[in-house]
């Protein structure tokens, strides 16, 4: 019997009632709800299917005793893409050649540079063309996103955060307070776990902002939290937020590249990102700005100015009175800083061949499969603080210690296992899925059981 448009309707209503996790767990394979093992063979077994194994190829990796070092730092600088070389050169033969022409002769000109990144950036954060640029670097923008979205007036002054954001965020929050005349302790609300817990509710975020109500200018968060891996749940923040009038903005450096992004479905006013963790850029390379439609073409909206900010069909008339570009590229300050890029470059091709969707899928199973091997080990006195439900975090899991964690990161180096160490006492680890494998993740846990 076919279904009478009354239940079709009836059916379509029931699932607009499910939130975007619960969607996406409904689309995700039953191939990766399979049982693991703790076995080389397992691990080996799921390389050989694995469609993104080839792209470990196209990256280079520090060695320990003559062998390719187990890595798990992407979190905090992803590796050299083995192109980067040969661009940079190309970059360094059109300088030679061209001098100052190439600018507009060189093969990617430099008048232009940063335009070659628009589609590709605008794919991973999901986001229109015009929405986005690579420019400047991370607490740089946020500065300039702050000065044109934290503009408090009246009672409309208080910023919400989360206690404990990565400290630069934190510095660039207390001194914009500073600037328009406030406390930090009065004019931020810092939000932290409950006692006893590592993460913070969703449901408490959103009790926060509606507590503040037309007291709050601004919600500014980390997409992803860099402590704990936590990854926040942006849609439902933003919608709070501008239900009581406030923008909303993120810092997305540990979440571009390795969380699914709908920036702009979502009505993210603005978010910024470093590019030298998993978008695998280089130390210190170039940032990234996205802006709302809605905003970019305010004119009401303030903006510093800067030259390669302003509109660029004027760019060479020299007048004063600045003109901003009719695109998030307006919040640009000086010319492209290419040889910067070019890692960027290199980098941006590879996660247009392999793409968000595949990369996503393969990273809730393999950081599943080395959740579940850290969980049988259970001589080694530490916790995993990053959440267990796999749409509420990226590729990152955070082990806590309660004693002994110097010591176990040090026997983890020593057998050529690269990680991250973050003060007073947590092991961060991310298994990126450019460029590890499942075999990783079962030497990782191998070499846990090994330390006594």
């Amino acid at each position: 019997m076919k279904p009478n448009v009354a239940d079709i309707a009836r059916s379509l209503s029931f699932l607009n009632k499910f939130n975007e996790r619960t969607l996406f767990l409904l689309k995700f394979s039953k191939k990766h709800m399979q049982s693991y093992e703790a076995t080389l063979e397992f691990a080996q077994s799921m390389d050989n299917t694995d469609t993104l194994f080839p792209y470990r190829e196209r990256f280079r990796f520090p060695q320990h005793d003559n062998k390719d070092v187990h890595y798990f730092c992407g979190n905090s600088l992803g590796l050299q893409p083995k192109s980067v070389s040969y661009l940079m050169q190309q970059e360094l033969e059109d300088w030679a050649r061209y001098g100052v022409e190439g600018h507009f002769q060189a093969r990617n000109p430099w008048f232009s540079y940063h335009h070659i990144f628009s589609d590709r950036l605008a794919k991973i954060v999901g986001a229109k063309k015009d929405e986005v640029v690579a420019s400047n670097t991370l607490t740089v923008n946020l500065h300039l996103l702050m000065i044109s979205f934290y503009r408090p007036q009246g009672k409309r002054y208080k910023i919400i955060m989360e206690a404990g954001a990565f400290p630069s965020d934190q510095y660039a929050v207390e001194t914009q307070v500073r600037m328009h005349g406030y406390e930090p302790d009065d004019a931020i609300i810092e939000l932290s776990p409950k006692e006893g817990a590592h993460i913070i509710e969703e449901d408490d975020i959103i009790k926060a902002i509606e507590d503040a109500g037309d007291s709050l200018a601004l919600v500014m968060m980390g997409g992803v939290n860099y402590y704990t891996g936590q990854l926040f749940d942006m849609k439902r923040i933003t919608e709070a937020a501008h239900k009581v009038g406030a923008y909303a903005g993120y810092d997305l450096a540990h979440a571009v590249g390795n969380v699914p992004l709908h920036l702009h479905d979502w009505t993210v006013d603005f978010a910024c990102w470093c590019s030298y963790k998993y978008l695998n850029s280089g130390p210190g390379g170039v940032g990234g700005i996205f802006v709302h439609e809605h905003h970019y073409s305010n004119p009401e909206i303030f903006r510093l100015g800067g030259w390669w900010g302003n509109d660029e069909k004027d760019r060479f008339k020299m007048k004063k009175g600045f003109i901003p570009q009719n695109n998030a590229g307006s919040w640009q300050m000086s010319n492209a800083p290419v040889f910067n890029m070019v890692a960027h470059n290199a980098s941006l091709d590879i996660y247009e061949k392999a793409g968000m969707v595949a990369l996503r899928e393969k990273s809730l199973n393999m950081t599943g499969y080395l959740e579940w091997l850290l969980k049988q080990v259970t001589h080694l006195p530490f916790v995993i603080i990053t959440p267990s439900h796999p749409t509420r975090r990226g590729c990152q899991l955070s082990l806590l210690f309660s004693d002994r964690g110097r010591e176990v990161f040090d026997a983890l180096t020593a057998n050529g296992v690269v990680a991250d160490w973050r003060e007073p006492n947590v092991i961060r680890i991310a298994p990126v899925p450019l460029y590890n494998t499942y075999e990783d993740c079962y030497r990782f846990y191998e070499i846990l059981m090994s330390i006594k």
